[in-house]
């Protein structure tokens, strides 16, 4: 079924919120350098996801998150302002992480937008997903768990393994390698002593998938399922080019099992030269399509059951909005509360 971009700004709260469709919301917060890519990357998965149901979907942007001149025009009249959010009905949200620039979340300069998301969020989404950074900021913002740095940035593809039963992974063919990219984690006691389930995890990784049940259905990601295969090389790639530019002290290390043997020979002898001859310009020679060619892949049927997964759900609750004695085809109320957290914050308050 066709996915569709609503980039209407003058939409009425009622055509954003038809019977016939689900309706989404997309916080893009990804850097410039990412920007189009992520919105491709979600966009590309919330098709593959949704099946045999219409979506619109509306995308918005935080101000304060830093932006050049050339993504401030390309977003324009297509992004809509956070601030129309408050006032939008929507079905379901995904917020997007970004490259952290401080050691606290509390400093970024779009934390109190972010922070008001996350309010928000809690009492006018059916179900919102957390991706990445937004996973550690909405944790922190409810449940005080703060994220812990790595003396080095894990990335690469991790084998995740199941974790606690539970209907978001019925379907989805585990273990699978999911992409992660992130300097910082959350412990996985920490998110269960405050009533997160852990739905995959993995032995280096950690956490990957955890969900909460509270008057909307919180889904977070440590991880990327929703990555193109070439989006950790890129992002290998855009480290080096610090590294030679002088940027940062160490050569990164390559993403773990992710080339294959002959794209892994070709990554370290770019190592070696880099480090011997170390200058900005050497990046012009990054062989980049040899790398391509030797990448391993795999994981969007998996992202792709997850979504259908949620989709499901959110279907299932705006049918039960729509008329509360119709039977669903399963009962969102079987799946697992645990955690409900006393004292949300009320919808008036996060405006």
């Amino acid at each position: 079924m066709p996915l569709l971009l609503d980039i209407a700004q003058s939409a009425s709260v009622h055509a954003v919120r038809g019977a016939s469709c689900v309706n989404v919301g997309l916080i893009n917060n990804m850097p410039d350098t990412a920007l189009e890519a992520t919105e491709r990357q979600f966009s590309d998965l919330i098709r593959a996801g949704s099946r045999d149901t219409v979506v619109r979907l509306l995308l918005f942007a935080i101000p304060e998150v830093p932006r050049g001149e050339a993504a401030r025009r390309d977003m324009a009249g297509r992004y809509r302002d956070i601030a129309e959010l408050w006032d939008t009905q929507l079905d379901g949200l995904i917020v997007t992480g970004n490259e952290p620039k401080s050691k606290n979340l509390t400093d970024e300069p779009y934390w109190a937008a972010l922070s008001q998301v996350i309010d928000w969020a809690r009492g006018n989404t059916y179900s919102t997903i957390w991706s990445c950074l937004a996973a550690h900021a909405a944790v922190f913002a409810s449940d005080g768990i703060e994220r812990r740095p790595y003396a080095e940035k894990l990335s690469g593809l991790f084998a995740c393994a199941a974790g606690e039963t539970h209907p978001m992974m019925r379907g989805v063919a585990l273990p699978m390698n999911i992409p992660h990219s992130r300097g910082n984690d959350l412990a996985e006691r920490d998110l269960k002593a405050a009533g997160y389930r852990i739905l995959t995890r993995a032995p280096v990784a950690g956490v990957d998938t955890f969900a909460r049940q509270e008057g909307s259905f919180h889904l977070f990601f440590q991880g990327h399922p929703e990555y193109e295969p070439v989006t950790l090389l890129r992002e290998y790639r855009r480290d080096i080019g610090r590294f030679l530019r002088g940027e940062r002290d160490s050569y990164p290390d390559a993403p773990q099992d992710y080339f294959d043997t002959e794209a892994a020979a070709w990554a370290e002898a770019f190592r070696e030269r880099a480090i011997a001859e170390r200058h900005g310009d050497l990046i012009k020679n990054f062989p980049m399509r040899v790398l391509e060619a030797g990448l391993a892949g795999g994981w969007h049927s998996v992202a792709g059951a997850i979504y259908a997964n949620w989709f499901e759900y959110l279907k299932g609750r705006k049918a039960e909005q729509r008329s509360p004695l119709q039977p669903m085809r399963r009962a969102w109320r079987d799946w697992p509360l645990g955690g409900a957290r006393p004292n949300a914050v009320s919808p008036a308050t996060a405006r």
